[in-house]
Parts: C-alpha cells; sequence; structure tokens
C-alpha cells in the first residue's frame, strides 16, 4: 500500500517551534494535508510524542503518528530517529537525557519547552537544554535507535548547519543508514544522483503549521503503521 509521509517535525516542546505546534493542530494540518502518517521528531526529546498518538487514535481514520526525535550529536550533526511504539522512544529518551549536558533549564527557555497533552492543555515544561548538543557520537546514535527497535537517518544533509555533510564533509561508508534526508528547500534529485546507495527522504522539519504538507515521500509499506514505514526505511534501495 502506498502511503504520504512527513517524517521530521517538531511541536511546542522544541524551543525553536511556534507554540500553535500543538498535538490537535499538527494532526488535524497533517490530514487537511492528506498524509497518511507523520513523526514527531523534537529536538533530544519525545515528551509530546504520547500526546500526538493519542490524538491520532482518537480520529479513528488509520491516521499514524509515529514517535521519534531529532538528536544533536557530539559532531554538531542532527539525526532523526524514529521508533514503533512510546515505551521504546521513552527509552532513547533516557539515553538522550544523560548525554545531554547537566545544566538545568532557565524558567525563560523552559517557557520555550512546551509539554501537552492530548487536548493541547500545557501539563508541563521540559527543563533539560533540549537545543544543545548531547555528548553521543553519530554512530552511537545510530546504535542506541537501532537497540530500541527503531531506525535512523542523517537529517538535512544539504543544509550548512546541523548536517552531516556540513559536519564530516561526507557520508561514512560503513554508517549503518539506508536513507538520508535532504531539506524542502532542496532539489532531491541530484541527491539521489549523487547517492544512489541510499533512499533520499524529503521531509518539512516543520516549526509552523504552514509547512506541513509542503512535502512529503511516498513508502510502499505492508502495514501502515510504525512498524511497518520503519521496516521499509531499514530497507537498502535496488540500484
Amino acid at each position: 500500500m502506498e502511503i504520504t509521509c512527513d517524517l521530521h517535525m517538531h511541536s511546542a516542546l522544541s524551543p525553536c517551534a511556534v507554540n500553535d505546534m500543538t498535538p490537535n493542530n499538527m494532526v488535524n494540518m497533517a490530514m487537511l494535508s492528506e498524509l497518511t502518517a507523520i513523526a514527531v521528531t523534537d529536538h533530544n526529546s519525545c515528551e509530546n510524542a504520547a500526546a500526538l498518538i493519542d490524538v491520532a487514535n482518537r480520529t479513528d481514520t488509520g491516521f499514524v503518528v509515529i514517535p521519534g526525535m531529532e538528536v544533536h550529536t557530539v559532531e554538531d550533526i542532527h539525526v532523526v530517529t524514529l521508533f514503533p511504539d512510546i515505551t521504546v522512544a521513552k527509552a532513547m529518551q533516557e539515553y538522550v537525557y544523560a548525554a545531554l549536558p547537566d545544566i538545568t533549564a532557565t524558567s525563560k527557555q523552559q517557557a520555550k519547552q512546551l509539554i501537552m497533552d492530548a487536548d493541547d492543555e500545557v501539563i508541563g515544561h521540559c527543563d533539560k537544554l533540549l537545543n544543545m548538543a548531547t555528548n553521543l557520537p553519530l554512530e552511537k546514535v545510530i546504535s542506541l535507535a537501532h537497540d530500541c527497535g527503531g531506525t535512523a537517518f542523517p537529517a538535512h544533509i544539504d543544509r550548512k548547519s546541523y548536517s552531516i555533510l556540513s559536519s564530516l564533509g561526507f557520508i561514512p561508508e560503513n554508517l549503518p543508514i539506508s536513507c538520508v534526508e535532504v531539506s524542502m528547500f532542496s532539489e532531491p534529485d541530484s541527491y539521489r544522483q549523487q547517492y544512489p546507495q541510499y533512499r533520499i527522504l524529503t521531509d518539512s522539519d516543520a516549526h509552523e503549521l504552514g509547512h506541513i504538507g509542503m512535502v512529503f515521500n511516498n513508502l510502499d509499506v505492508m502495514t501502515v503503521s510504525p512498524h511497518g514505514i520503519i521496516k521499509v526505511l531499514d530497507e537498502t534501495p535496488e540500484i
């Protein structure tokens, strides 16, 4: 079955996202954009993923929310990690939280890191510095994601900052990945020609509602579920 999905977007938990990125707003905008699935990938945290999953389940339409996070590695690389359920996503979050600087966010910083429930009510604020790099190397982030039953891929490799190409200048051949992502402002076909060994994903990296639905990926999956989508992402594309 072919589905359309956006595998990288941020809720109001991410300090750089607008407060309108609430669970209901995100799910409803994605459904209005005729997406089948989205992944919520806040910076170094998955605190709002459960609320988005609950909102999706309430719609009773089969719409899928994949729990994940965008992890900031010690090399200054952003990596999207996706998981089959919230339990393993939170297990990954424990690793990430332990790898963040041992500094409590100020009240002003916490005010930009909203934890919400499925009714869009603010139920807390994250006291971690979510916009900081962890002490986790790139390969460790990928291996931890796989150990937790998920998958991982380098984010927005076309960007001049926080990308694997801007930080390393190349993609290591032995890196255990099947996908790389380019931003919605790039020309994905040029990257498909340059990196035929990878599936090239184009995600919105939405930090505001207007970006949801601007780009998406078409995937052929056996089951429309987080597990089914992750299984396809882990398959090496035919060259």
